[in-house]
């Protein structure tokens, strides 16, 4: 339903909390960007605290509802230098709030920055900017004074107005004129009701405009109870425990601009139309389909060379060494199937569509890391996933598998249809792979590498724990139906939805017993909200330039650095992400052949070995394949006792038929 807006009462949320204001913001985005729809507001924010972990998430929701988005964030700005770590003076805060908006490119890459200087250079407790980082990163940014924590109500609120007026001043002369309001809130507290009045003359004496705002933490009004559920999940505590956060109202909410105009439209009309008018000046559009490569760093002896031609030098040396130690054997055996000649054709037609698309640094950048971890005698696999149908892959040793023998296709990895980067994933031994992501950051800088977050969420079964944890629920009965609810199915959670669905027992519980039915609607509310944050287990960024010259960067609870934004939005920007995958397989396969070389005085080849061995593939038919690298879960024993695999191929037909595409389809 859509809710028609008079020309004149238009309104736009400038202070607003997702879910990744973390177990405090309740608003997932996707129904954000259709309630704003919904709303008939022409714009948005996003305001989380501390950080922009949903930024190009929210600004792709947003533009495809047809809303503006406006990327922000509610920052902790320090009462003196980021650097000091006191805990500040006996009843003074330490820390306080501020919205900072990005008007246009140039304000979010200095909000990029102050975010990221943020964790790396303020973090204490929270992640700190301070003055000082604001006039330096100031423009193209907007800021607002923000909630009863922002710099003039918490000194209106203690009675302070020379102190709010010189602050309001203060702030408004870092960001320039015009580019900083004093937010003015109504959510039925107390304290907002007396500092009110002095807030408008805080406005009249300074000059600094008002603009009214909502302080949204969650999407509708009964989803207040929810909200205040997962304040207790953040925070340790239950509901009854009187000593805990709890936001005192239940009107956090995005409220509709017919209800911001009742509240503030007779006193303080210009407070809501300067909101649409902020909005307007705030006209942030990201680049699109761009690439940011790494600079790889030629070597001395080429110096002269072309990436172009430094790339094609490479390949034709790696194509010399392949035909030496693999085709001239393979010809002299009379095994090869494919004349050299075919070889020869197909490389150059890699080479040139490689060289077309602008990814020679690419495959050089990967060349380097996969060389440097066979150098130093650290297992790397073999190859998988589209990347294994390059023959430039297999002269540059990033892959062991011919693809002109295996009759494999390159334009499925790479072809001019495709606008992001090739995906090269690499296994590496679980024991050596922290040593390549070293020297990865060693070679291109440490400010330019690091690792990509991740994000934990209240999926079905944890969100009925959390919940029924906060309500004080007894845990036998929230752990038995916790367990009605179907474990995830290939990979994919259960919703609840569909699990009050599938389980007649779950749906009877809800039906008759008042506190699963309360636990359930709660749980329903939260699922699907981030919880926490953790560090990828393999993905890694690499720039060409200082990662928070283009990207926001957090530092881990283990002191990790690491993007702010999922792998998915990195690709979104145009960054270089790399999966190392730390594969305990080869590590197993490593410590075997060292064993063999030991005890029995044989050094192995793995990449001599049959690939049709006959007791091998009986293994295989006989599903009796434990601890086999894509092939030891029930699922996949289950098809090698039915088809029976008589060689490798089979072996790769069966991996890829034991997908979600063809199990879902009934392939399989």
């Amino acid at each position: 339903m859509l809710f028609p807006i008079m020309p004149d009462q238009r309104f736009v949320h400038l202070h607003l909390h997702t879910d990744y204001s973390l177990l405090d913001g309740a608003i997932q985005i996707k129904p954000l960007a259709k309630r704003t729809e919904e709303l008939g507001m022409s714009a948005c924010a996003m305001t989380d605290h501390g950080n922009m972990f949903g930024a190009i998430s929210f600004y792709n929701a947003m533009k495809g509802q047809g809303v503006k988005p406006i990327i922000g964030c509610e920052t902790y700005i320090t009462r003196g230098s980021r650097s000091d770590r006191s805990a500040g003076a006996p009843g003074e805060k330490a820390n306080f709030h501020l919205i900072l908006l990005a008007k246009n490119l140039e304000g979010y890459q200095n909000l990029v920055r102050l975010t990221s200087k943020a964790y790396t250079e303020g973090f204490y407790y929270k992640p700190r900017i301070d003055k000082e980082l604001l006039a330096e990163h100031g423009k193209g940014l907007i800021a607002l004074s923000a909630c009863m924590s922002g710099v003039p109500s918490a000194m209106l609120a203690r009675e302070k107005f020379d102190e709010a007026a010189a602050a309001a001043i203060e702030f408004e002369e870092i960001l320039g004129k015009g580019n900083y309001f004093l937010e003015i809130q109504e959510h039925g507290l107390e304290a907002q009701d007396r500092i009110r009045k002095p807030l408008v003359e805080l406005s009249k004496r300074t000059g600094v405009p008002l603009v009214a705002t909502n302080d949204a933490h969650y999407l509708r009004p009964e989803d207040a109870r929810a909200h205040d559920i997962l304040l207790c999940i953040g925070s340790g505590k239950t509901v009854k425990d009187t000593n805990r956060l709890r936001y005192p109202s239940p009107n956090f909410y995005v409220r509709s601009p017919e209800e911001m105009w009742r509240i503030f439209g007779d006193e303080l009309p210009d407070a809501l139309t300067r909101t649409v008018e902020i909005a307007e000046r705030c006209d942030l559009r990201l680049p699109e389909n761009v690439n940011y490569l790494p600079n790889y760093p030629i070597p001395d002896s080429d110096v002269g060379l072309s990436i172009d031609e430094y790339f094609e030098k490479v390949i034709r040396e790696g194509f010399e060494r392949r035909r030496q130690t693999v085709w001239d054997r393979q010809i002299s055996r009379n095994e090869l199937e494919h004349p050299i000649t075919n070889y020869q054709t197909r490389l150059s037609s890699e080479i040139a569509m490689i060289k077309q698309m602008g990814f020679a640094g690419y495959f050089l950048v990967v060349w380097d890391f996969v060389r440097y971890a066979r150098e130093h005698s650290i297992p790397v696999g073999p190859g998988r996933g589209s990347a294994a149908g390059s023959l430039v892959a297999y002269c540059l040793e990033i892959t062991d598998i011919d693809p002109l023998k295996y009759n494999l296709i390159f334009e499925r990895f790479l072809n001019p249809g495709r606008v992001s980067l090739p995906d090269i994933d690499i296994d590496f031994c679980v024991r050596g792979r922290g040593e390549v992501i070293n020297h990865v950051a060693n070679l291109y800088g440490r400010d330019s590498v690091c690792q990509i977050i991740t994000f934990g969420t209240l999926a079905s079964r944890a969100a009925i724990k959390d919940v029924g944890r906060a309500l004080d629920m007894p845990y036998a009965d929230v752990d038995r139906i916790a367990k009605l609810i179907p474990p995830p199915v290939r990979g994919r959670n259960v919703s609840l939805a569909q699990a009050l669905e599938q389980v007649p027992e779950l749906k009877k519980q809800v039906e008759t017993n008042p506190q699963v039915k309360e636990l359930m609607e709660i749980a329903q509310r939260l699922e699907g909200c981030a919880r926490h944050s953790s560090v990828h287990a393999a993905g890694v960024v690499i720039s060409p330039v200082p990662l928070q010259e283009l990207i926001p960067i957090a530092v881990s609870g283990k002191d990790e650095l690491t993007t702010q934004y999922v792998m998915s939005d990195l690709e979104k920007t145009g960054m270089l992400k790399m999966d190392f995958l730390a594969l305990t397989a080869l590590t197993v396969i490593n410590d075997c052949l060292i064993t063999v070389k030991h005890m029995l005085g044989r050094e192995i080849n793995w990449a001599d070995l049959a690939l049709n061995d006959e007791k091998t593939m009986a293994v295989f038919a006989e599903g009796r394949t434990d601890a086999v690298f894509q092939f030891e879960s029930s699922g996949m024993q289950e098809i090698c006792r039915k088809l029976k695999p008589k060689g490798v191929e089979d072996l790769a037909a069966l991996n890829a038929l034991y997908r979600p595409g063809p199990l879902d389809g009934g392939m399989v």
